[in-house]
């Protein structure tokens, strides 16, 4: 008697789970797919030669605006950009910010309604988040994966300039060569994230929508720049010591390890060694904490500075100047 190969026995509880899956990736891919454009920007290499890089770009208000990274945009001030419906049209930078590997472009036509913007900090480690892309214009390249880990470190720079972006979204959703710039949505279709690095197959990062990138976002579309302060030290986290530990209630601090000469720490007495504790009444834990304080609003104000020094309390004042443009 000739046997017969029989489906898997699949239980209708994991059933229900496949298709919820399914069902909750193809919503948000159907929803975000219109929403984000393939960009092509022409860059000035050496001996006057262009080289068109590519990314993506997803569409975030009524009038045309776009959110992509600096890095895809580079120094260019504008290129074009391909819809899933076909439409192509071109667009000029609003701004760019390095730092932040965050940039604004404006498209010349008609756009597409515009993708709804969540909040990263509700997200959770294994939760599913969809990333959405145009890589090299191949529309609607849709990948699902978890949040891998929250709160990762990626360093940028601008000129002479650094800064670690704080709070980057790790995920396992698979991010293609030209999906810069494109969407990491939760699974009600809100864009938590812009996608920004391939550190290594099954890890990609994403720059996180929260408030301090809003404010990166409106200043783009104010200034087309933003302006940061500085202070001019370098640190490292170190160890409180237990006793002001105990009186804290905080573990760490961050150990100066270089002041810039007539910086304006230089200026307020701050040296290498030092433990800095608090910066204007806020705790300092490490260089991201400090980095957080050092906005548009804080230059040119007074900024009281707490350091430990050779076992005894140093209050200071520094007075931040502007961190100068990359040109």
């Amino acid at each position: 008697m000739a046997e017969t190969v029989s489906e898997p026995d699949r239980s209708g509880m994991e059933q229900s789970a496949l298709d919820a899956y399914s069902l909750t990736v193809t919503s948000v891919a159907a929803e975000l797919t219109p929403k984000v454009a393939a960009v092509n920007v022409a860059h000035r290499r050496f001996r006057g030669r262009f080289v068109v890089g590519t990314g993506s770009a997803v569409v975030f208000t009524d009038d045309g605006f776009l959110l992509t990274n600096a890095h895809v945009v580079g120094h260019s001030d504008a290129g074009t950009a391909s819809f899933a419906d076909g439409t192509t049209t071109p667009f000029h930078v609003i701004g760019a910010d390095p730092l932040s590997d965050l940039a604004v472009i404006r498209a010349d036509g008609p756009t597409p309604s515009p993708a709804r913007l969540g909040e990263a900090n509700g997200l959770r480690v294994g939760q599913l988040v969809v990333a959405v892309g145009n890589p090299l214009g191949l529309a609607g390249s849709v990948t699902a994966g978890v949040v891998s880990a929250l709160g990762r470190s990626l360093p940028t720079s601008a000129g002479a300039a650094t800064r670690i972006i704080d709070d980057v979204v790790q995920t396992d959703a698979t991010l293609y060569p030209g999906s810069s710039g494109g969407a990491l949505a939760t699974a009600d279709g809100r864009v938590v994230g812009i996608s920004t690095a391939i550190a290594e197959v099954g890890l990609g990062l994403a720059i996180p929508i929260n408030a301090n990138s809003r404010q990166i976002v409106a200043a783009l579309l104010s200034d087309g720049r933003v302006r940061r302060a500085c202070l001019g030290v370098a640190g490292t986290p170190a160890p409180l010591p237990p006793s002001l530990r105990q009186r804290t209630g905080r573990r760490t601090g961050l150990r100066i390890v270089e002041v810039v000469p007539a910086s304006p720490a230089a200026r307020s007495g701050l040296r290498t060694g030092d433990l800095l504790i608090t910066a204007g009444g806020e705790p300092v834990t490490s260089a991201q904490t400090l980095q957080r304080l050092m906005l548009e609003d804080a230059i040119g104000r007074p900024l009281a500075l707490t350091a430990l020094r050779g076992g005894a309390l140093v209050d200071v004042i520094a007075m931040p100047v502007e961190l100068p443009a990359d040109d």
